[in-house]
C-alpha cells in the first residue's frame, strides 16, 4: 500500500538579512503597541523595530552598519518620461529616435 502523504519539504535557507527573536510583552503593553503601530500604519514588529532604531540612534549606539530598514509597498510612480534603470543582465534600450522633418 503507499503512504498518501506527500514528502516533506526541507526548508529553504533562510535569509541572513534579518534576524528572528521571541520577545514577552505584558499584555497590555502589547496591546498599547498594537494600537500605537495601526495609528502609524505600520504592523506590531515594523514599529518595535522603528521604535529600537530612535533609541539606538538617541543613545549614540546605532551601529553604522545598520541597514535603513527597507520600504514596503508599491515602488512610487515615475514621471510618463524618465525611464526604468535596465537591471543587471538586461541590455538598455536604445535612445528613441528624434522625429522625422516632415516630408515635401
Amino acid at each position: 500500500m503507499t503512504d498518501p502523504t506527500p514528502p516533506r519539504r526541507t526548508p529553504g535557507p533562510r535569509s541572513p538579512q534579518r534576524k528572528q527573536m521571541l520577545l514577552r510583552l505584558d499584555p497590555a503593553v502589547h496591546d498599547a503597541l498594537a494600537r500605537w503601530a495601526s495609528d502609524e500604519l505600520r504592523s506590531t514588529n515594523a514599529q518595535i523595530e522603528f521604535l529600537l532604531r530612535r533609541a539606538l540612534a538617541e543613545a549614540g549606539r546605532l551601529p553604522g552598519a545598520a541597514r535603513p530598514v527597507a520600504r514596503r509597498g508599491r515602488p512610487p510612480k515615475r514621471p510618463p518620461n524618465e525611464r526604468p534603470e535596465p537591471r543587471p543582465g538586461q541590455p538598455e534600450e536604445p535612445p528613441e529616435a528624434p522625429p522625422a522633418p516632415p516630408g515635401p
